[in-house]
């Protein structure tokens, strides 16, 4: 097949990267100057699993200031010199992704687009700035010497590396609840809807049980439906820890993503379950939260306003690249 009958004609010959963030994984396309044109067709046959390279989203890489999306410029010159460009697996577009936009900062360090020393990345998205700095893992982090938190532990141990995103702002909606209808769960259950940057509707279960016998291949049914559709959140509250200072929530989860399907991971998604579990579990539950999904851990901190319906959250995890090479 020549080039120009290629499905991915539009982006041929553009350098990419496989990576994955808690197993929620991305191909990241170097577009530095923007030269692409990102058709949702294009990009759905790049992330199907059989069609393409998979993913659970495409991640253009780009100078924001020669992006052309709305907004970007101006991110450019408070600091954000690259943009993430999302999108879903079916080619729609997404205002922001926790996980994305660790894998995102990792690139950035492992490509030299960003010095491996930088204190914080200012990254730019369609849901704002997002500032990213290299954190501790916290089941093998360690200080180094000059005691700054470094996200690798151990002789090339790239895979646990480690940042946290300060998420912004969220707030949730405390009125009339959702109902969710779910295969696989008998009764529908009243969601909580909760906006970190993508919209999100928490739902609580009761066991474990619960939450393995919830079949996610089908879309779940939210009633009434949200003008923007949201990524839908299950999840099983669990005992509080003891050994971080002030205690730590727990709890696992589940998700299905708009756009995507059921992930192993999603990181605003788990921002809005910790949010959740808080605003259910009372002011003084814990303001730490530890989220176990299928692919991994992630740690979420919450920081309330008075009201506790609005507030500023932050999410660390892990990033990987497994793979690069050039589309043909």
């Amino acid at each position: 097949m020549s080039t120009s009958e290629s499905p991915f004609a539009a982006i041929a010959d553009t350098a990419f990267f496989k990576g994955h963030g808690t197993q929620n994984d991305f191909v990241l396309l170097s577009d530095d100057d923007s030269a692409l044109e990102m058709h949702p067709e294009t990009v759905a046959l790049l992330a199907d699993r059989r069609t393409g390279l998979g993913g659970d989203g495409i991640i253009r890489i780009v100078r924001s200031a020669a992006s052309g999306i709305p907004g970007a410029l101006e991110q450019a010159e408070a600091g954000a010199e690259w943009f993430m460009d999302y999108y879903n697996n079916d080619g729609s577009l997404s205002e922001m992704c926790g996980n994305g936009v660790r894998v995102f900062a990792h690139a950035l360090v492992e490509t030299g687009r960003v010095p491996a020393d930088a204190g914080e990345i200012r990254v730019g998205t369609r849901d704002g700035i997002k500032v990213v700095r290299t954190t501790l893992n916290p089941a093998l982090g360690v200080q180094t010497g000059d005691g700054v938190a470094s996200g690798r532990t151990g002789p090339g141990s790239a895979a646990d590396a480690w940042y946290t995103v300060d998420m912004g702002r969220w707030a949730l909606d405390d009125g009339d609840a959702v109902l969710v209808t779910t295969s696989g769960i008998e009764v529908a259950r009243p969601g909580l809807n909760v906006d970190t940057g993508n919209p999100h509707t928490v739902v609580a279960l009761a066991e474990v049980g619960e939450l393995e016998a919830a079949e996610l291949r089908d879309a779940p049914v939210l009633d009434p439906v949200p003008a923007h559709g949201a990524n839908v959140e299950y999840i099983v509250m669990e005992p509080a820890r003891s050994d971080v200072s002030g205690g730590e929530g727990a709890l696992r989860m589940r998700v299905f993503e708009r756009g995507v399907g059921e992930t192993r991971s999603c990181g605003t998604g788990a921002c809005a379950a910790a949010i959740a579990a808080h605003h259910w579990a009372g002011p003084q539950s814990p303001l730490q939260w530890r989220v176990d999904v299928p692919g991994g851990q992630l740690r979420i901190g919450i920081t309330p306003d008075e009201d506790g319906t609005h507030g500023n959250v932050t999410l660390s995890g892990p990033a990987v690249l497994v793979a690069a090479g050039t589309i043909s």
